[in-house]
């Protein structure tokens, strides 16, 4: 998985859709990076655009991805708890994001690292399962598809989706650190019926805010990419 740097974007409480503008645009800059490197007059080696986004929902937000938006009469009653409602290019049912969530949007190039898409998902799966293990949260594991995520028993504390194209990634991950898990009660989270969500406030005992998180999950990130994150700050 080797790549080399890495942008780091730190968006901290931002709204979801903000968040998602910002991926935008650093999509289009990693695809401008990867037309540019085409070029006769490329340096050897040009380096990648690549990026990670990270932020924490501002609002209560329920998200679907291509496999399809919630019926009408189901969408008017998430409207009516208070949350937004955004569709998403990206694999995956409909979840919950919002205050207490850190998410993770990495910007790869997975033909310059040599990753196929599957293991991109494995890779992102397995930072999460090192996060919770440094934690002291050793019962923390990826399943076989299509249950994708991380888990706990049978309640899923990290979700993924992504979005691929022309081997360009997009969204990522949610992790749980502190939401109020009761929005997930009025959806069926990811698709999957009779499973459960946890948070690692609620595994661990104690209230562990998103910026806690931070560092811990930049250092899994580094180990598994192999990659240095840059922080241009500011």
């Amino acid at each position: 998985m080797s790549g080399g740097p890495v942008r780091l974007l730190r968006l901290g409480l931002r709204p979801y859709a903000e968040a998602l503008r910002v991926q935008d645009s650093c999509v289009a800059a990693a695809r401008a990076a990867r037309a540019s490197a085409t070029l006769p007059c490329a340096p050897p080696g040009a380096l990648a655009a690549e990026s990670v986004v990270l932020s924490e929902p501002a609002e209560p937000v329920y998200v679907w991805g291509l496999r399809g938006a919630p019926e009408a009469a189901a969408a008017e009653r998430l409207r009516a708890l208070g949350a937004g409602l955004v569709a998403a290019r990206r694999g995956g049912h409909i979840t919950y994001h919002g205050p207490g969530q850190l998410l993770a949007f990495p910007v790869l190039d997975l033909r310059r690292r040599r990753l196929p898409l599957r293991r991109y998902v494995a890779g992102l799966e397995a930072l999460i399962v090192r996060l919770c293990h440094r934690l002291g949260l050793s019962a923390a594991r990826a399943l076989p598809p299509p249950f994708t995520g991380v888990w706990m028993g049978d309640s899923k504390i990290c979700a993924i989706g992504v979005h691929c194209g022309h081997s360009i990634t997009s969204h990522g991950l949610a992790l749980n650190c502190c939401p109020e898990l009761s929005w997930f009660q009025h959806i069926v989270p990811c698709g999957l019926p009779g499973t459960g969500v946890t948070s690692l406030s609620q595994e661990l005992g104690h209230r562990v805010p998103v910026e806690d998180i931070l560092q811990p999950f930049l250092d899994a990130f580094q180990e598994v990419f192999d990659c240095t994150l840059v922080d241009p700050g500011p």
